[in-house]
């Protein structure tokens, strides 16, 4: 078996090179061994690989058939030998971590904090932006990222369902009063979150199993999820918050639920992180103890 996947590695490899004298080059070899083992298994298939009948460097229907299932019979080796050898290892190494602004802040910090606690021998670097999470573009090990990315180059893996929370101080609506029905914002001062050029200010709810949508108004906006929180705390008018930021706040009071019965704002956080052959052991039992603590 050891052979054989030998085998399979090195023919890999020639068809990435593009060449017999290229992949010998590449190794350190010669080009008569390169032709030797491409001849032996060759032989041992029973089947033609290559394409010698012109200069190029063509494969055969045979040869293009074990080059796809080669790849992807390498690459699950490579993630079940990264797997077990986690096991043994230590971690250790250097973490890069992106996070939305409050939730890395308040939930996330404190939790890397007891992370390295455990394991000495990682560091862990925490960037905080409310930009759209680009772990490849911002050399990233993984992020948080809220609502499921489409990109197919990164891996997704669910970390805290929620929902966003239509929320006021007792003191704002002790001056203004509580609207009874999602309508009622648009004689309310709402503050709205904006994202570039896009104000988030067209709030979704359902009325009697039908989709209402309200653009609500008021004189703030903030770029700043923070800013909308601490404007909402003071009394300034009402906001939309994600659950996962606001619960102390309304467990203590500070904060009131407005329009339950009509919530339909559901929000998920995810940790994403690049596809990887293997993921590194210290991303890996990042990833596992993060998840695990916060659905505990």
């Amino acid at each position: 078996m050891a052979d054989e996947i030998s085998d399979l590695r090195l023919f890999v490899r020639m068809v990435a090179a593009g060449s017999l004298s290229e992949t010998a080059r590449r190794l350190n070899s010669s080009l008569p061994a390169m032709s030797r083992r491409l001849a032996a298994m060759e032989n041992r298939l029973g089947a033609r690989l290559i394409d010698r009948g012109t200069r190029r460097f063509i494969l055969t229907e045979e040869g293009a058939l074990l080059h796809e299932r080669g790849l992807a019979i390498l690459a699950e080796l490579d993630q079940a030998e990264a797997q077990v050898g986690a096991w043994t290892l230590a971690p250790r190494g250097h973490i890069r971590v992106g996070a939305p602004l409050e939730i890395g802040r308040r939930r996330i910090a404190p939790l890397i904090a007891e992370f390295c606690g455990l394991y000495p021998d990682v560091t862990v670097e925490l960037v905080l932006n409310d930009s759209r999470a680009d772990v490849v573009g911002n050399d990233l090990d993984v992020a948080l990222h809220i609502d499921q990315p489409v990109d197919g180059d990164i891996i997704t893996r669910l970390l805290l369902p929620s929902r966003r929370v239509v929320c006021a101080s007792p003191a704002y609506l002790a001056r203004h009063g509580c609207p009874d029905r999602p309508q009622d914002l648009l004689r309310h001062h709402c503050i709205r979150l904006v994202r570039g050029r896009h104000v988030y200010d067209r709030w979704t709810f359902t009325d009697h199993d039908q989709p209402l949508e309200v653009q609500v108004r008021g004189p703030l906006s903030t770029s700043s999820a923070e800013v909308m929180h601490d404007w909402v705390l003071a009394g300034h008018g009402i906001g939309l918050k994600a659950l996962w930021d606001i619960e102390p706040d309304l467990a203590a009071g500070r904060l009131v639920e407005l329009l339950a019965p009509f919530a339909r704002n559901v929000i998920n956080l995810y940790v994403i992180y690049p596809t990887r052959s293997h993921l590194p052991n210290r991303v890996r039992v990042f990833i596992d103890f993060v998840i695990g603590v916060l659905n505990r």
